[in-house]
C-alpha cells in the first residue's frame, strides 16, 4: 500500500467527495473551476502521478458531476438518485484503497456500497411518477419503510461474516451489557464500519461506530493525543452510551438509530412537522442514507441474532 503526503490526501478526498478546498472551506458558493484553475501548479507539484492521470482522463463537468452525485448522497433525501454514484464509486474506491492514508475512507465508502445497489434496485423497481402534462417530471417516489425492510431482508439473507466480526463481537457486547443497552445492537458496527477499528468517514466520523468529534468527546472520548475512537472498546462503550440516550429522547429503537445517523434535530425536526410518533411515520422525508439505513440495520439483526428492532428491549435504568 503506498503513501503519499497527507495534505495531498485531504485535498484529494475535499474535491472528491464533497466539492470543497483547504483554502476555501468556509466559502458555501464554490465554483469547481475555479479551484481546478487556482490550484493546478499546487497539484501539479504535490499530488501524486497515479491521481494526477485519473483526474486526467476525467473532464471538468464530469469532475462537477462526480461532487454533485456524491453531495446529494450525503445529504439529500431521493433514495433513487444515489443510484448514479455507482459508476463514480467503482472508480473512486480502487483509487482509495491504493493508498494507506486513504484506506480508511475506502473502507468508509465500502461498507455503503449496498446503499448504492439497493437504489438502483428501487430506481427499476419503483413505479414512475405520474406525468402530468405542462409539469416537470417528479421524482421517483421514495420507497415506503415496509418495502425497504422486505427489500434488506432478502439483500442480507445470505450475507457472510464480516472479517472482524468473530474478532470484535464477543468482546464488545458485554460493553454494551454494562451500559444497560441491549447487546445485540453491537452489530451497529457492521453496518458502520464492517468491523473495521479505523474507518473513516469524509464528515469526520471515525471508528467501528463511526462517532463524530463532538459525540465522541461528549461520551469521554479523548482526540488527543491519541483518537480514542479508533480504540474498539472505548468507541463501543461510547456507542452505547449515546443510543442510550437516544432512545431516552425518541422512546424506540428505529427513530434513536434515525438520530444516530442523520442527527438528532434533523429527526426532531421531522416529528414536529409530521406531527409523528414512529419512524415509519416520517422515514420517505429523512436522508436518503438514513431511510436505508436503520431497515439495514434490521436486517443485519435479523441476520446474525434472528431478531428484529421491535423485538429489543430498552435500556435498562
Amino acid at each position: 500500500m503506498r503513501r503519499f503526503n497527507c495534505i495531498t490526501i485531504h485535498c484529494i478526498l475535499v474535491l472528491v467527495l464533497t466539492g470543497y478546498s483547504p483554502a476555501t472551506a468556509q466559502n458555501d458558493q464554490i465554483n469547481i473551476g475555479d479551484i481546478l484553475q487556482s490550484g493546478e501548479q499546487w497539484v501539479q507539484e504535490n499530488i501524486d502521478p497515479d491521481v494526477l492521470r485519473f483526474l486526467g482522463d476525467m473532464d471538468q463537468a464530469k469532475v462537477q458531476k462526480l461532487i454533485r452525485d456524491f453531495q446529494q448522497w450525503l445529504h439529500g433525501d431521493q433514495v433513487a438518485n444515489i443510484a448514479s454514484i455507482k459508476e463514480t464509486a467503482a472508480v473512486v474506491l480502487p483509487l482509495m484503497e491504493k493508498y494507506e492514508e486513504t484506506w480508511p475512507y475506502a473502507v468508509w465508502l465500502k461498507t455503503r456500497l449496498d446503499y448504492l445497489e439497493m437504489a438502483d434496485q428501487f430506481k427499476h423497481t419503483l413505479p414512475p411518477p405520474k406525468v402530468e402534462p405542462g409539469q416537470p417530471l417528479k421524482p421517483i417516489p421514495n420507497p415506503e419503510p415496509e418495502v425497504e425492510r422486505k427489500a434488506w431482508k432478502k439483500q442480507l439473507e445470505k450475507r457472510p461474516l464480516p472479517k472482524g466480526a468473530e474478532k470484535y463481537v464477543a468482546r464488545l457486547k458485554p460493553i454494551f451489557a454494562a451500559q444497560k443497552v441491549p447487546e445485540k445492537l453491537v452489530w451497529l458496527a457492521e453496518v458502520e464500519s464492517s468491523f473495521t477499528p479505523s474507518a473513516r468517514s469524509p464528515a469526520g466520523a471515525a471508528g467501528m461506530f463511526q462517532l463524530m468529534p463532538r459525540t465522541a468527546k461528549l461520551y469521554g472520548l479523548s482526540s488527543w493525543p491519541r483518537d480514542e475512537r479508533y480504540q474498539p472498546e472505548k468507541s463501543a462503550k461510547a456507542a452505547a452510551r449515546y443510543l442510550k440516550y437516544l432512545h431516552g429522547e425518541f422512546d424506540n429503537w428505529p427513530l434513536a438509530l434515525a438520530a444516530y445517523n442523520a442527527g438528532e434535530g434533523r429527526v426532531r425536526n421531522l416529528l414536529n412537522r409530521h406531527k409523528a410518533k414512529s419512524f415509519d411515520k416520517i422515514a420517505t422525508h429523512l436522508p436518503a442514507e438514513t431511510q436505508m439505513y436503520v431497515p439495514k440495520i434490521e436486517a443485519t439483526l435479523l441476520r446474525r441474532e434472528g431478531i428484529t428492532l421491535s423485538q429489543l428491549s430498552g435500556p435498562e435504568s
